[in-house]
């Protein structure tokens, strides 16, 4: 354990839903949730306006609405969150060299790497700073943790949010870990706490009692072990600045059940691609591919396939996973299906043998693929206009500019014309072919007023000002499955 506070944990409050918030002045102060809208879609954030109501991350979005009707539910827009989370990875850059990310919106610090002094009054300055450099750049607020270990500094941030900052001084760490529950700790998920719960042990001061000749013997040497050691507040992990991803994969739950075998290998073959961009994106290439299929039972299947060497081409890939989908019976309908590859390298052994056969299939299926609505422009070019306008998409409209749309329906689309610097705008309702109307891309957050500055209320206001909100886990799984593995 450190004598004095110098690791700094940062978690953003409601990170995809105060971005939300920022970039449409209409939904500030107001329930918002980000995540999937079909009747299959899962919670990603909640506002802290709609967590009142009882609105969770990871909770089934129709269960959301039942608890809150009235919010505005959003499709996440991951661009946006990608740039507001490098703007903040790079302030937290320039405190120290050692940075570990968790997420687009949670990171450790090293402060004494990056040579503040040892002592509380500076890491707490260094930490207030922190938090008014990234409301100036990205327009949100984040939540400020500083501790001796890891876990602590995580548990305070948790117990500064929203917009707070707290300090857990070196010795007083038994203290206030007694009363929580044991789930506070690192490691602790649902069968490990229940386990403890027959065994009697509900609280951290109760673990630390059991003793870890106990814990042992109802965990396992290496769990036991380590969650005694956490329940003294004992936790020696250092600050990683680079976390090797283990795993690349993609993942999509489909509205309807698919049973036509032609469409599952489809759209497989698509998850194949999309995972080699993710991939080559990163500049890994990897040995074994791997497909999960969740049945409409919601029975999950996962089956892969170690190659001859690590690879990043995509025919070699896409026949993999096809090959795999050819052992799995999906006669009964299936409602998620995912393309993932494994034992990531950072070099390639090319197939010289690549499966044309495979490819030439993937070009046939894509041509008999239905064409997109929306016709063809100038020169016979499909129009790059989506099949569906989700809820939360940036638009331009070419006579009232940049908005977002709202809903759409029965052939039509409503639109709210705003933009981060403005005032909350107004709502029109066009056509979903209108030929004016087209896809945008997120504006700044910050600096695209007519002075360059944020002249908004922050999304999140500090607790002095806020409501209590109760306890929650923040989630930042991808909605749309994408994610990059640390497991």
């Amino acid at each position: 354990m450190r004598p004095a506070p110098t690791i700094l944990h940062l978690d953003m409050d409601a990170f995809y839903a105060s971005a939300e918030q920022a970039a449409k002045p209409s939904l500030r102060g107001k329930p918002v949730v980000v995540g999937g809208i079909g009747p299959r879609g899962v919670v990603a954030t909640a506002s802290y306006e709609a967590r009142v109501f009882g609105v969770r991350s990871a909770m089934p979005t129709a269960q959301a609405r039942r608890l809150c009707p009235n919010a505005a539910y959003l499709s996440p827009r991951f661009t946006l969150y990608r740039q507001v989370s490098e703007a903040v990875m790079e302030l937290l850059h320039e405190l120290s060299p050692l940075v570990e990310p968790l997420s687009l919106d949670e990171a450790f610090v090293d402060l004494e790497a990056g040579g503040v002094p040892a002592e509380t009054a500076a890491v707490r300055a260094v930490g207030e700073k922190l938090r008014r450099d990234i409301r100036s750049a990205t327009g949100l607020t984040g939540s400020v943790g500083l501790a001796g270990a890891k876990m602590l500094a995580k548990i305070a941030s948790e117990a500064a949010k929203p917009n707070g900052l707290v300090v857990i001084e070196p010795g007083t760490e038994r203290e206030l870990l007694g009363p929580m529950t044991v789930r506070t700790l690192p490691g602790v998920g649902p069968a490990t706490a229940e386990t403890l719960r027959r065994a009697g042990i509900h609280t951290v001061a109760e673990t630390a009692e059991a003793g870890e000749a106990e814990l042992v013997r109802l965990l396992g040497k290496a769990h036991g072990a380590g969650l005694y050691a956490m329940a003294l507040g004992r936790d020696d992990r250092p600050v990683v600045a680079e976390r090797d991803a283990k795993s690349i994969s993609v993942e999509d739950t489909f509205e309807v059940d698919l049973t036509d075998r032609t469409r599952v290998r489809t759209e497989v073959l698509r998850l194949a691609d999309r995972c080699v961009q993710r991939l080559r994106a990163a500049g890994r290439s990897g040995r074994t591919v791997v497909i999960k299929v969740r049945n409409y039972d919601f029975s999950t299947l996962t089956r892969s396939e170690t190659l001859r060497g690590p690879t990043d081409d995509p025919g070699v890939i896409r026949e993999a996973a096809v090959r795999l989908l050819e052992a799995v019976d999906t006669t009964g309908g299936v409602r998620l299906l995912g393309v993932g590859v494994s034992g990531l390298a950072d070099f390639t052994q090319e197939d010289l043998f690549a499966q044309l056969a495979t490819e030439r299939e993937a070009e046939e299926l894509a041509k008999a693929a239905p064409e997109p609505a929306g016709g063809t422009g100038e020169g016979g070019e499909p129009e790059e206009r989506p099949r569906r306008w989700h809820p939360g998409l940036d638009v331009v409209h070419e006579e009232y500019g940049a908005g977002w749309v709202q809903g759409s329906g029965v052939g039509r689309v409503t639109v709210r014309f705003e933009t981060p610097w403005s005032a909350p705008g107004r709502v029109r309702t066009f056509a979903v072919g209108d030929p004016a109307l087209r896809p945008g891309e997120p504006l700044p957050l910050v600096g695209g007023g007519p002075d360059g500055t944020q002249s908004s209320e922050p999304a999140i206001l500090p607790k002095s000002l806020s409501p209590e909100p109760p306890a929650s886990a923040e989630g930042s799984e991808p909605v749309s499955g994408e994610e990059m593995s640390s497991r």
